[in-house]
């Protein structure tokens, strides 16, 4: 199996989240996408391939373009003002307030265009961010040359993204980005199966009334946990795109006996839709040891997810997006792709 990485996801370190009233170092760190790359090298999975790089035009498609363009410009507008540290949103739009209008002044747009306090800029976070972005394109573009499996290493993650909002430590939907090219390379229906711990809000977002991608979700149920506004399994898509939106809510300490059968009803239905292509939307955080989740999965399950996606016999973009056990993230994410092939 061949692994798309580039270093250049260092850039976005040493940032800081706001997280139950207080400020903390980030959760989302470098040393996650270290940990997966050692342990690729370490059970020999294949290559690991440098990103190509890619234009802004395909991400343009799932995103709004004013929001791709204001993603480079924060942290030098921020310094400009004279401050330092993180850029971090501290006021955003809800209910009943003119959430189409957009401020001028860097906070009020940085909250315009946030979802959260998750996602802080650095001075080299947009580069990380375009890198991982280039990460997932040049996968994407290895599977539909003939390959039958490609990992994407990203980081930033990218599935709480929306179509113009950050949120929960991604900026760019590197899952829908890969998913929109596929199709613009002639797939006519592309499957994403997201088995994050935390649902993939942005995108369900995106994809909510289209039918050419079908979007899975297997996640902690958003009435206990974190993106809590969507996720619900009443939520089947609108329009043209209904019933092609699937959610499976799990609650607090759900263990694998739970969990795989959530997995093998998606698979299901991931079957039944025959995409072209599926593209794994891959968090590691169900696992029993992570720090910001309350699933109770093992490091022997990890496997057993891979050997079931496998199964389904489609090309698949594995795409990486949580996990923050950080001294077993190598293990578990691996584990994934070594199931996939069988070892």
């Amino acid at each position: 199996m061949k692994t798309v990485y580039s270093p250049r996801h260092h850039g976005h370190s040493g940032n800081v989240e706001l997280v139950a009233g207080t400020i903390v170092p980030a959760f989302e760190m470098p040393s996650r996408a270290e940990f997966i790359l050692s342990r690729l090298n370490e059970v020999n999975l294949g290559p690991v391939l440098a990103p190509e790089e890619h234009s802004l035009d395909t991400a343009a498609k799932v995103h709004d373009r004013a929001y791709l363009d204001f993603l480079p410009t924060i942290y030098d507008r921020w310094t400009a003002e004279g401050r330092t540290g993180t850029a971090l949103p501290f006021t955003w739009p809800t209910r009943g307030l003119r959430g189409d209008k957009l401020p001028d002044f860097i906070d009020g747009q940085l909250g315009f265009y946030s979802f959260d306090g998750g996602c802080g800029f650095v001075a080299g976070t947009w580069d990380a961010i375009k890198s991982s972005h280039d990460v997932a394109l040049t996968a994407a573009g290895l599977v539909n040359g003939g390959e039958n499996v490609a990992f994407a290493l990203c980081r930033p993650p990218g599935h709480h993204s929306g179509h113009n909002f950050m949120a929960g430590y991604c900026y760019i939907n590197n899952a829908a980005v890969a998913a929109q090219w596929f199709l613009d390379q002639g797939a006519s229906r592309v499957s994403i199966l997201d088995v994050d711990y935390h649902h993939g809000n942005g995108t369900q977002e995106i994809f909510y009334r289209r039918s050419d991608v079908q979007v899975i979700n297997l996640h902690a149920d958003p009435m206990q946990e974190y993106p809590y506004f969507l996720g619900h399994a009443d939520e089947k898509g609108e329009g043209a795109g209904e019933g092609f939106n699937l959610n499976y809510p799990l609650r607090w300490g759900t263990s694998w006996e739970t969990w795989s059968a959530a997995l093998e009803d998606a698979c299901a239905k991931l079957k039944d839709y025959a995409p072209d292509v599926v593209v794994v939307s891959l968090g590691v955080d169900t696992y029993e040891k992570d720090p910001i989740s309350k699933f109770k999965l093992k490091t022997e399950d990890f496997p057993r997810i891979g050997a079931r996606i496998a199964r389904l016999g489609l090309p698949t973009l594995v795409v990486m997006e949580g996990g923050y056990a950080v001294a077993d993230i190598g293990t578990n994410a691996v584990g994934v792709l070594t199931g996939f092939e069988g070892r």
